[in-house]
């Protein structure tokens, strides 16, 4: 019997061809893609950062000027630190400022205008979307036609509707809370039944099929079983319907004003705008500032708490 031994650190067997080592050409083109890979991430991160400062400090500068005295948000208005903090700015700007007004017109109209807007936009878009009948196409190109008109060539028709429909109905005329409901709910229709037509089609057909074949009815099938299914949509453009009406200043500015003397119904946005121009040759920056604190801080919450819901929303309204 005979033994072969070999080496201690060759582990290659004698009829194996030992490993060819990478050709110089690939090697440096492996270290080339690293050094590249490596630049894009420090850009990458860089311009981040930068996105990420220019979003966080004007919230931190409007939240801490508010807590200022008047003479340190002219003497230092870059400033993040206060000498001290001035919690009356929100009390004055509240009671003073009528900000506590604004907001109770402005919760009013939104309760209203977004509950009909996702009542209505999700009853027409899962139309749209899951039964085929003649004009369907039509009927839905017309209502994203919406989506390309400007509300400020609307401005003077709009204008003149609702003066000429307030003689007829009171409750429809300027300066009423019922009236800016139904504009805001035909402002934003366009927008949900786009969004909502996307989501209901890549819900599965299976499970509507199996509803009709226990005898649910189209309206049963639409509300126990296909809006339910439909949350995550339902809550993303939710959100943006809420962000983008509590922000609306240009039609309450059209359409809130005064009639026959009668007080103005503002909302949050455009009262913000007439505290500042009311402040005349007086200065009441610290109270302002406070105002659009508290004006701000409920979407950012709202945002905050369902943002999940919002990313996975939006993930499934584009996923077909």
């Amino acid at each position: 019997m005979s033994t072969a031994t070999h080496a201690s650190g060759d582990l290659t067997r004698p009829d194996q061809e030992p490993p060819t080592p990478p050709a110089p050409g690939r090697r440096s083109e492996s270290r080339g893609a690293g050094i590249g890979s490596r630049i894009f991430n420090g850009f990458s991160h860089l311009f981040l950062l930068v996105w990420a400062v220019m979003v966080i400090y004007p919230l931190l500068w409007v939240v801490m000027s508010a807590l200022k005295s008047d003479s340190e948000v002219i003497r230092e208005p870059l400033s993040l630190i206060p000498d001290t903090l001035h919690w009356d700015n929100f009390t004055r700007a509240w009671g003073a400022g009528h900000l506590g007004a604004f907001f109770l017109n402005t919760i009013l109209v939104l309760v209203g205008s977004v509950f009909l807007t996702m009542l209505l936009g999700s009853m027409a878009a899962y139309v749209l979307a899951r039964y085929e009948f003649p004009g369907n196409r039509l009927i839905y190109y017309m209502f994203l036609t919406g989506l390309t008109l400007p509300i400020y060539l609307a401005a003077v028709p709009l204008f003149k509707g609702v003066y000429n429909m307030g003689v007829v109905f009171p409750l429809l005329g300027p300066n009423k809370h019922l009236m800016l409901i139904v504009v805001y709910v035909a402002w934003s229709l366009s927008f949900t039944i786009f969004f909502m037509h996307s989501f209901f089609r890549t819900l599965p057909n299976s499970i509507a099929e199996a509803a009709m074949v226990d005898g649910a009815s189209h309206s049963r099938l639409f509300f126990s079983v296909m809006l339910p299914m439909s949350k995550p949509g339902l809550i993303s453009i939710g959100i943006f319907n809420v962000l983008g009406q509590w922000n609306q200043w240009y039609l309450p500015t059209l359409l809130m004003q005064s009639v026959g003397g009668e007080p103005k119904n503002s909302v949050i946005s455009q009262g913000l705008i007439e505290l500042s121009v009311n402040q005349g040759y007086k200065s009441d920056w610290s109270g302002l500032f406070a105002g659009v604190t508290m004006a701000m801080l409920p979407v950012l919450i709202v945002y905050i708490v369902f943002q999940r819901q919002v990313q996975s929303g939006l993930a499934a309204g584009v996923g077909k």
